[in-house]
């Protein structure tokens, strides 16, 4: 009995793994943003000052539609791999900074925590660094999916920097931070 999968048997396991991570991490990373009204339109997050380099709005959702799709291809290279050394690891890997990556929008846009955001951003970095090792072992092409991925991290975490840098008193702040003014 061989106990080895073909090439085709192997192309199409790949195949049916991306065509069930790619919509998830997609949708999922959607939802996180959607549901705490994340970006240009919240109301609170449009009165902090951001840094120069800061990129204009529809950067973000190029970026992260493009990253959440090489992040679906890269766990589908390494739930593919079956019977590879670390992959069990890997993949508990992955879903605790997926689960990282998806609590940030709502810890930052949607409580507008400052401080928590960038603890979780920065906590974030490690695993994604972390993840990345470990698919490099399972499918060094799965690691470098997740080396784009990285560099954005690392950017937004300067950004949460620097935002909170700028804005300490927003950090928890309620509302949108505009004034109010009442007639009487």
């Amino acid at each position: 009995m061989n106990l080895l999968a073909s090439s085709g048997q192997l192309r199409a396991s790949f195949m049916r793994w991306a065509l069930v991570c790619v919509p998830a991490t997609v949708l999922l990373g959607f939802l996180s943003a959607k549901t705490v009204q994340s970006g240009p339109d919240n109301t609170w997050f449009a009165a902090l000052a951001k840094p120069a380099v800061y990129p204009p709005p529809i950067t973000f959702e190029i970026v992260w539609t493009t990253l959440y799709i090489l992040m679906g291809l890269a766990l589908a290279q390494v739930l593919s791999a079956r019977g590879a050394r670390g992959r069990a690891l890997a993949i508990v890997v992955f879903t605790i900074q997926f689960v990282l990556n998806i609590a940030w929008s709502p810890v930052f846009f949607g409580a507008h925590l400052l401080a928590g955001s960038f603890v979780l951003i920065v906590l974030l970095d490690f695993a994604v660094l972390l993840t990345l090792g470990l698919f490099w072992k399972v499918r060094p092409g799965a690691g470098a999916l997740l080396a784009p991925y990285l560099a954005w991290i690392l950017f937004a975490t300067y950004l949460n920097f620097a935002v909170l840098q700028a804005n300490p008193s927003m950090d928890g702040a309620s509302g949108s931070g505009a004034v109010v003014r009442y007639a009487i």
